[in-house]
């Protein structure tokens, strides 16, 4: 009897049926391949082989990275890019490096570095979706490991709003030149979608769709209303469900509105707090020693790889003018 093929992953909310990037793109990358994958919700990276979700699994094969799971998948007959030419696989490749470099330091600016959205949005979604006592230990990492990304790539003397109008406007450059290569088709090759098109699906949805405090990046995006309408499209056509989750959440909660603190998203703060720190640092130490640290890009590291979108980038300026 074959082994189903599965995927742990960040839970969903908002219309979404991950809010973590990485989740999506393996997720809508299966979709469009055909792959009939299981995906069970954990909500806690802990146990994973590398601290992080998605992890996906068949048989004695365990995954965790697009490129990786996508490659096994081709050796089973699915893929998404079966259909691509040379170069269109160039043409992905560079512009999914684009999206890396440029939008996802962005993302993590939106999701973790700025305060308004961190201490009224999403740290009281982690404190919600991950168990105790994780819950305190697991946002407060990622916060330190997007400030590290941030200090690898510009210089910490300089004005923190000049940082971010230097994060978002790369950001902004980098979304241009998606619309523009977007422009009216369903999907950046044509018809049916790709690696590309989950890589792009992957970032853009969780920026549109999350209800930040400050949309000042999400406010640009809605502004380009191709990139708006492909996220929709493929969310309605690939994921159903996950809308009608949300929408019967909504219904369900609408008695109860305003009675939500957000410190209760902590459970039992003054009781646990001290327990918590003392277990998550525990844990983390041993799992860091058997694992080893995490390696953060440099200013030379970004450079170095750079080459391949500056034509792109450059296409984007001449946009604008």
């Amino acid at each position: 009897m074959n082994r189903p093929m599965e995927i742990n992953i960040w839970g969903g909310d908002w219309g979404l049926p991950s809010v973590d990037i990485y989740c999506l793109e393996v997720m809508a990358y299966a979709k469009f391949s055909g792959v009939p994958l299981q995906t069970c919700v954990t909500n806690n990276p802990f146990w994973t082989p590398n601290g992080r979700l998605p992890v996906f699994k068949h048989g004695k094969q365990v995954l965790s990275s697009l490129p990786e799971i996508s490659a096994y998948l081709k050796q089973k007959n699915f893929s998404a890019d079966f259909g691509l030419t040379q170069k269109q696989c160039a043409d992905a490749a560079a512009y999914t490096q684009l999206l890396k470099e440029k939008l996802h330091l962005a993302l993590q600016y939106v999701w973790w570095l700025d305060t308004k959205n961190y201490t009224e949005l999403i740290r009281p979604w982690y404190a919600k979706a991950l168990p105790f006592p994780y819950n305190y230990y697991y946002p407060g990492k990622y916060e330190q490991e997007a400030k590290k990304h941030l200090e690898a790539l510009y210089d910490q003397d300089d004005d923190p709003l000049t940082i971010e109008s230097s994060v978002y406007g790369e950001a902004e450059k980098c979304l241009t030149v998606l619309s523009v290569r977007l422009g009216d088709q369903e999907f950046f090759f044509g018809s049916h979608p790709t690696s590309l098109d989950a890589t792009v699906y992957a970032f853009l949805a969780p920026l549109l769709k999350v209800p930040f405090p400050s949309p000042a990046l999400q406010n640009y995006l809605k502004a380009c209303t191709n990139l708006v309408k492909f996220v929709v499209r493929i969310t309605q056509r690939y994921f159903p469900y996950a809308i009608q989750e949300y929408e019967a959440k909504k219904s369900a909660e609408s008695g109860a509105q305003g009675k939500s603190d957000p410190e209760s998203d902590f459970p039992n703060r003054r009781r646990y707090q001290i327990v918590a720190g003392i277990f998550a640092t525990a844990a983390m130490t041993g799992y860091a020693l058997s694992t080893g640290l995490v390696q953060m890009s440099t200013k030379d590291e970004v450079s170095e790889n750079s080459a391949d979108y500056k034509d792109l980038f450059q296409a984007a300026e001449n946009t604008e003018d």
